[in-house]
């Protein structure tokens, strides 16, 4: 099958237990097979096994590094903000709200599914742990940079594939049922260009942060 970022012909990754995985050698990007993406109900099923609160300091610790990481460093405090894939606990928003002071939006398809970002713009755009999620990055990209307001930052975390097909067949990332696209450096400067976004910094593991030109 061909890339449905860069339209670069793949090859294949087989997993013995996970299945197929389609690697571009262009632009890097890794999706799984679609006959073995998990149904809408199988995903809701699993993410509801996750114990994410605010009252667990690991967890709010774990947001809080992201922060100071990927989003302080590019849009200042008291800034308009979506939480796009929020989960069902909007820890990430409590937080941005509470200790920054950032006004949050929250959308997740499951958890908070009204469209609530429909007419406006955001200063910045959060995404933690969803973007693995979804079968049509490119799609997804370009929904959140029309979102971003001129100057806006999109702030996203998803662990980047170790780029060795060994190592790949035996990460834990790929574990997870709902895991289903996987992302490289490579990948992520393709999905700026090709969203009309920069990518302003990665840190090579799990954050990156792009930015939208001040003249969009």
């Amino acid at each position: 099958m061909n890339c449905r970022l860069c339209n670069t012909e793949t090859r294949t990754i087989r997993h013995p237990d996970l299945g197929v995985y389609h690697l571009c050698p262009r632009c890097e990007l890794i999706t799984l097979e679609a006959a073995r993406h998990p149904s809408e109900e199988d995903a809701f099923k699993e993410y509801c096994l996750h114990e994410n609160s605010s009252l667990d300091p690991r967890y709010v610790a774990y947001f809080r590094a992201f922060v100071e990481e990927a989003v302080l460093p590019f849009v200042g405090e008291g800034r308009s903000v979506l939480d796009f894939g929020s989960g069902p606990s909007p820890v990430l928003a409590t937080l941005l709200e509470g200790e920054y002071g950032y006004q949050v939006d929250c959308y997740d398809l499951y958890f908070s599914p009204e469209k609530v970002y429909l007419g406006k713009s955001y200063d910045l755009i959060t995404s933690t742990e969803v973007i693995e999620h979804i079968a049509d990055p490119l799609e997804a990209f370009r929904l959140l940079a029309s979102l971003l307001a001129p100057g806006g930052v999109l702030s996203v975390m998803t662990r980047l594939h170790p780029r060795d097909e060994e190592q790949f067949l035996t990460w834990h990332y790929i574990q997870e049922r709902s895991h289903i696209t996987f992302y490289s450096e490579v990948t992520l400067l393709h999905l700026a260009s090709l969203s009309g976004l920069s990518l302003l910094y990665s840190d090579g593991i799990q954050y990156a942060s792009f930015g939208k030109n001040a003249c969009s």
